[in-house]
């Protein structure tokens, strides 16, 4: 499939993350959703874990929209805490509920050392670098899931209704909306020529270890009874 046009960071940070990348979005709990042969208890687990990884990463976004400099860069910012907020949470909490796992119990989910190395990884960028160290450590998620969405567009398994959330136009949109984002944001930070400066490889490195712990979260959902 050809790479998703979310915009010339997202292509350049895509590229020079290498295998890490391909290993993320063809990850085999990836590929258990779109063949339908992905544990049913792994798949309950992920759910779990991801919704409370999705607390943490609406902080980290509402924090993006706190240290942005434009309306539009706080817009887009608040737009992504929304999305989270009212479309991925509540897919889950009504995908658990359907397996009897209430919002009580979602709620009370103890957090696995792989969800919170990674949640803690992105909220550390933030608060210890700049916007646009936090953009790069946010990227990989948002847009790896707008792509693997596109992957798996039109799946009729068991897993559908998860892969029509991400494949969906309004997760694309946001996924497009994002990427200008990105854009923005650097070269009114950094100028055209960004990507020449010693700052590339800065932001280059958060994507990459952002996408390496978006793998280990894919380690850590496949194994319910781990931590």
């Amino acid at each position: 499939m050809i790479a998703p046009d979310y915009g010339h960071a997202f292509s350049l940070w895509r590229s020079a993350a290498g295998q890490d990348w391909i290993d993320y979005t063809h990850h085999a709990f990836v590929e258990g959703l779109r063949d339908g042969s992905l544990e049913q208890a792994s798949y309950l687990h992920y759910l779990r874990q991801d919704y409370v990884f999705l607390i943490h990463f609406a902080r980290a976004w509402a924090l993006a929209a706190a240290k942005a400099e434009t309306y539009s860069e706080m817009a887009a910012a608040s737009a992504t805490v929304h999305a989270l907020v009212h479309i991925e949470m509540p897919l889950h909490v009504k995908i658990c509920a359907t397996h009897g796992i209430d919002s009580a119990t979602l709620e009370a989910t103890q957090e696995a050392a792989g969800n919170l190395a990674y949640t803690r990884y992105v909220l550390e960028a933030g608060y210890s670098g700049d916007y646009l160290d936090l953009l790069a450590a946010l990227a990989p998620c948002v847009l790896g899931y707008g792509e693997i969405g596109r992957r798996l567009k039109g799946n009729t398994g068991p897993f559908a209704q998860w892969c029509d959330t991400y494949t969906g136009p309004d997760y694309q949109a946001l996924c497009h909306d994002v990427g200008a984002l990105l854009d923005s944001s650097i070269v009114r930070r950094l100028g055209p020529d960004w990507h020449l400066l010693p700052r590339a490889q800065t932001l280059q490195t958060r994507f990459n270890t952002a996408t390496q712990l978006e793998i280990g979260f894919w380690d850590m959902a496949q194994n319910p009874g781990g931590t």
